[in-house]
């Protein structure tokens, strides 16, 4: 019994501490804790020349990270003591060098204070090393504390750089007197010099958002009382409502929080959300959304779905009197669906999601279902299997059926939109409620414009050719674009889940018409087997999709596929790129993009512009968006778009992109290098 018990004893004295290469991690805290609230912490002990991090691990690294499984006490947030600059080659980092100690408050809730927590760290030099761990505490609590000798001075003297509040009243420089103002790449920051400021030197300034700030060393100007700091702001980054600092004198420092970021007359407005596209009027954005909606029926992505509608206004029904409610039935179809698509950003917008247009194509059961959708159609098309009686009469004879092919025609137009609606949709996801609704209510009149004029005037109509057998050929020849479609939505999701995709759609389809053909046969029981074998087939298909998505399978199958000479989408890498002054070219891109996917292949793949890329040293990034990455998503906002493709070309030197549009040519990439 000695001998286990102290087997276990050994064990909870090694887990009190944590290790890992260059870095050896401890406790700073009382042999017995006290009734009340006592002040403790993690102590980094690191490796000469080696650092770890602040909260704001600046251009590069990683903040500590401190997960409690358990406790029994109350616990406070982290305190962390205010940081230096470590320039390493190119980048700035905030972090600390050499010992440190990361404090928090507690306040014990039982007889013993117990606490278990994982640790998380990153320890650098020039090159950097991941640690992990993870430390457990068990101390008696008693009346009063009882420290080991010297960690109660050396809590104390890492507690004294904790930051104190700017509102304590012992800030050196007035607060009412602080003020933040954007000025182009810039952000500015006064302090005005109060009582005890006296003729101290201007004091170091560590931006709390790293998001919004790069953590170079500010430009200063000092006049008199007053101290002007100017920070560079991240590339590309939105100006935020607020921002906050911590200011240092070198012994002490204080936080400011939620500063008020002013707009110059440069700037303009400042938003939660970069300003793009709202230089532009409403009208103009909405007639372009016409204009755009108005082309998608041309586009490959709906001329399948208004195929269905063809035959309905070429066919006998076609003289009927109610052919003008036809078509007002296939544009409310549109426009409702319309409506409901933008609602639905809005809602999200509204709960600070980062959304995109075309996301539904990111659902990787979305995309099995319209392979199943289009794949029943196409079947129908070519005469296999009549299923015309029942989703055809609903979506192509029927009183809803013009409505449901208004429905179906949104939702597959949607990713076709980029090329055309870019920056309208991006306006979209800034502008108010009222603004991006009549965009997307815009979208749907284009759309569903040509099909009503064909229904309002008659010798529109006349001028087709006469029913006769060429209708049978036709309809079977236009099975073909829906064959095509369900190919490549296997492609799409192939790259959501990876190869198992093509795998898991094609037994579905067989499946499927495996069961049409049980159906067609009149033994007893058929129709309840095939039944059963569609339901069984959607259930493990659907099912087995959506578990792989969530396991990551494609994102690992797509960086396994990753085109040579491209990289992923890495901001640090890219941040890195731009700072040694090298030419960078982004292009936000996806599978179910068919405009990305031509722009790909006839442009960014052709011998003349990888000639180019190659001999100008092109830091080339592929940001793939197929299956929806927060990352590219915050990108793309950054950008003030919501959809792809998305050209970013930064000349050498340059922290702002170009965007190039959406259509790309070989001349428009020659002509970068031609302005440089």
């Amino acid at each position: 019994m000695l001998l286990i018990a102290l087997g276990f004893s050994g064990l909870s004295v090694a887990q009190e501490t944590a290790s890992g290469d260059h870095v050896k991690v401890r406790w700073l805290a009382p042999d017995t804790f006290g009734s009340g609230e006592e002040t403790i912490g993690f102590y980094f002990e690191v490796d000469p020349g080696w650092h770890v991090y602040w909260r704001n691990a600046g251009d590069s690294g990683a903040a500590p990270r401190f997960d409690f499984a358990g406790a029994s006490g109350t616990l406070d947030e982290i305190q962390w003591p205010f940081p230096v600059r470590l320039p390493i080659e190119h980048l700035t980092n905030l972090g600390y060098e050499g010992d440190v100690a990361y404090l928090f408050d507690v306040t014990p809730e039982a007889e013993r204070m117990e606490l278990v927590v994982n640790l998380e760290w990153l320890v650098c030099k020039v090159d950097c090393i991941p640690g992990y761990g993870n430390m457990t505490l068990s101390r008696p609590v008693a009346d009063a504390a009882q420290w080991p000798p010297g960690d109660r001075a050396l809590r104390d003297r890492f507690a004294a750089q904790v930051p104190e509040s700017a509102d304590a009243g012992n800030f050196p420089w007035t607060v009412n007197n602080v003020s933040a103002a954007a000025e182009g790449d810039a952000l500015q920051l006064v302090l005005e010099a109060g009582d005890g400021a006296g003729d101290r030197p201007a004091p170091d300034v560590f931006p709390l958002d790293g998001g919004l700030l790069t953590a170079q060393m500010p430009q200063v100007e000092q006049s008199g009382n007053t101290i002007r700091y100017i920070f560079q702001r991240v590339p590309g980054a939105p100006v935020t409502p607020t921002t906050g600092f911590v200011v240092s004198d070198g012994e002490r420092a204080w936080q400011v929080d939620d500063l008020e970021i002013q707009a110059t007359a440069a700037t303009g407005p400042v938003s939660s959300s970069v300003p793009a596209g709202d230089t532009q009027p409403l009208w103009l954005l909405v007639l372009a959304a016409i204009a755009g909606g108005a082309i998608l029926n041309l586009m490959p992505c709906v001329f399948p779905v208004l195929s269905i509608k063809l035959f309905g206004l070429m066919g006998p029904e076609a003289e009927a009197s109610g052919r003008l409610k036809e078509g007002l039935r296939y544009a409310a179809g549109v426009l409702v669906t319309f409506a409901a698509l933008g609602a639905l950003l809005l809602v999200l917008r509204a709960g600070g999601a980062a959304i995109g247009w075309g996301f539904q194509l990111q659902s990787a059961p979305v995309v099995l279902g319209l392979i199943l959708l289009f794949w029943v159609m196409a079947l129908s098309f070519s005469g296999l299997y009549e299923f015309g009686h029942h989703l055809m009469n609903l979506a192509g004879n029927s009183r809803g059926g013009a409505f449901v092919t208004g429905v179906l025609a949104v939702f597959v137009a949607a990713p076709c939109t980029g090329p055309f609606m870019g920056a309208a949709l991006g306006a979209a996801t800034l502008l108010p409620a009222y603004g991006a609704m009549a965009i997307f209510l815009g979208l749907g009149v284009g759309l569903a414009l040509p099909f009503v004029l064909l229904c309002a005037f008659p010798a529109l109509l006349n001028r087709l050719p006469a029913p006769g057998p060429w209708m049978e050929t036709l309809r079977q020849f236009l099975a073909f674009p829906l064959y095509a479609t369900v190919i490549w939505l296997m492609w799409v999701l192939g790259r959501l889940v990876g190869e198992s995709g093509w795998l898991i759609s094609a037994m579905l389809m067989l499946a499927v018409v495996f069961a049409f053909w049980l159906g067609r046969h009149q033994f007893r029981g058929s129709r309840w087997i095939a039944w059963g074998l569609i339901l069984a087939a959607l259930v493990m298909s659907f099912g087995a999709a959506n578990t792989l998505q969530q396991n990551g399978s494609g994102a690992q199958s797509a960086k396994a596929t990753q085109e040579t000479g491209w990289k992923p989408y890495d901001r640090n890498a890219i941040r890195e790129a731009l700072a040694r002054k090298q030419a960078v070219f982004i292009d936000y891109t996806a599978a179910w993009c068919i405009t990305c996917q031509v722009n790909k292949k006839l442009v960014l793949e052709s011998e003349e512009v990888e000639a180019l890329f190659q001999e100008n040293a092109v830091y080339l990034v592929r940001a793939d968006w197929t299956d929806q990455d927060p990352e590219i998503t915050r990108a793309l906002g950054e950008l003030g778009r919501n959809s792809v493709p998305v050209y970013a070309w930064y000349a050498p030197g340059e922290s702002e992109p170009v965007l190039l549009p959406q259509i790309l040519k070989a001349d428009m990439i020659e002509d970068l290098f031609n302005k440089k």
